[in-house]
């Protein structure tokens, strides 16, 4: 049965969302235009990512989120300042990403450092004109739009420190 609890959740991921949007969008035309629609798709990713259940473990969230793609952003702008896109090098990146995340003992960020990777190097593939260090800076700037956007709705929204997500079987809604 679908409640009070789950129409706010789906509320909040929706306002979060295109708010995501709509923000990365506009900062990416600002630097680039020609991506301004994937800058808004990623920013939405990320706020999705970010949003969890309750307020701490969206901070949580948003820590992992900013410092992988800050990780996978600036791998993908070293290779890609030095070499084109190739589905090779995109796999050497994601290696070398995971590695470096492993190395300074912060596992967690490799998946989320490894996604950005493929989002820089796929642009880059559909745009090769486009400067590798403003793609990586205009993907880790709307890593973070998301991710900010996600905590502030988090902080503000009422309810939101121990809002349910997905109820045990046989519980009230």
């Amino acid at each position: 049965m679908i409640g009070f609890a789950s129409s706010r959740v789906a509320a909040q991921i929706t306002l979060v969302s295109v708010a995501s949007y709509l923000a990365g969008f506009y900062f990416t035309e600002l630097f680039h235009a020609a991506s301004a629609s994937l800058g808004g798709l990623w920013s939405s990713v990320s706020a999705i990512v970010v949003l969890q259940a309750t307020q701490r473990d969206t901070l949580s969230s948003a820590y992992l989120r900013i410092f992988g793609s800050l990780i996978g952003a600036i791998t993908s702008a070293a290779y890609l300042s030095v070499l084109p896109f190739s589905p090779l090098g995109m796999a050497v990146s994601i290696f070398l990403t995971v590695l470096v995340c492993h190395a300074i003992r912060i596992p967690d960020h490799a998946r989320l450092a490894a996604i950005t990777v493929v989002v820089i190097m796929v642009i880059t593939s559909i745009d090769p004109t486009l400067n590798p260090l403003r793609n990586a800076g205009l993907r880790f700037s709307e890593a973070f739009i998301g991710a900010a956007l996600a905590v502030i709705a988090a902080l503000l929204w009422p309810g939101a420190k121990e809002m349910p997500r997905s109820p045990m079987p046989g519980t009230q809604d």
